[in-house]
């Protein structure tokens, strides 16, 4: 995934339906958590076995709403100049330091 031509795409998409003024950090920081909450919403009321077990169609709305998240996020980043593969790999550095590798 090469994270730099997803955002170019995305600023494309932005700028030609004029979104930039919407695309605070604040806003994007909200519209990532709203999307997150669908997600989250596929899931409420499922055992752990259906969980780990969706539907075809349940599965690609998993993915959509992942993807959502993502784009979001990739543009939060954009707007305040975090290297996102950057700052993952930091956490997931640090994850191993505490946690064991």
């Amino acid at each position: 995934m090469n994270l730099e031509e997803l955002t170019t795409r995305l600023h494309a998409i932005r700028d030609s339906n004029d979104w930039s003024g919407f695309h605070s950090p604040k806003n994007l920081a909200m519209a990532a958590s709203v999307e997150m909450a669908e997600l989250v919403e596929i899931f409420q009321w499922l055992t752990e076995d259906q969980s780990r077990q969706l539907p075809a169609d349940q599965l690609e709305h998993a993915g959509q709403e992942v993807g959502d998240i993502v784009l979001y996020l990739l543009l939060l980043c954009a707007e305040l100049g975090i290297d996102m593969e950057q700052a993952v790999r930091a956490k997931l550095a640090d994850g191993e330091r505490r946690f064991g590798k």
